[in-house]
């Protein structure tokens, strides 16, 4: 087996509390390894660009101890990134992943996942933690389904996952009539 040597990080982040989570992760392999971090922030298309100290921002957040390099480009994330780790011979990319799966992730989308697939070297992806103002057995949140706007643990609620997916008996189970699920 090779010896697995790290001398170029990079750590894209979207300033997220689950981008930072990753970025400390990337900060502690950075001074694990003697390794530059990379700091990268991508611009989408069509997009407000944001603050301007939000980079410096991030990368300040990591700590002290560890030589880092921040870089802001545009273009799709996914691309964007891969295309940094290739001009820059990145060992390894540290990503936050939101923990999407199954419906919210088709439709949403997912750039980690894009990263994993198109990345010319190991990607380390850094699941998204309960933070430490919640607890572990604490009830679910609530938030509005992206597609009806009913309140719902779920990014996307079981009765409009069921219409997504055409399962009339997820729909059923829900309670709810299909109507409802329908989008605003």
């Amino acid at each position: 087996m090779e010896d697995l040597s790290v001398r170029q990080i990079l750590f894209p982040t979207d300033y997220s509390d689950i981008s930072a989570n990753a970025g400390r992760t990337a900060a502690q392999l950075a001074r694990h390894f003697g390794a530059c971090l990379h700091v990268l922030h991508v611009i989408p298309p069509v997009t407000d660009p944001g603050s301007p100290d939000a980079l410096p921002t991030a990368a300040a957040e990591l700590g002290g101890g560890v030589d880092i390099l921040t870089a802001i480009t545009r273009g799709r994330p996914a691309h964007a990134i891969v295309e940094y780790a290739i001009r820059h011979e990145v060992d390894i990319i540290v990503m936050g992943t939101h923990g999407r799966t199954g419906v919210s992730r088709a439709l949403l989308g997912s750039v980690t996942e894009a990263v994993v697939r198109r990345a010319p070297c190991r990607v380390l992806t850094v699941p998204a933690v309960v933070s430490v103002n919640q607890a572990a057995d604490a009830p679910p949140r609530y938030e509005p389904c992206i597609v009806c706007g009913e309140r719902s643990p779920d990014l996307i609620c079981v009765a409009c996952r069921g219409l997504i997916r055409d399962d009339a008996h997820a729909v059923s189970l829900s309670g709810r009539v299909a109507e409802r699920a329908t989008p605003r």
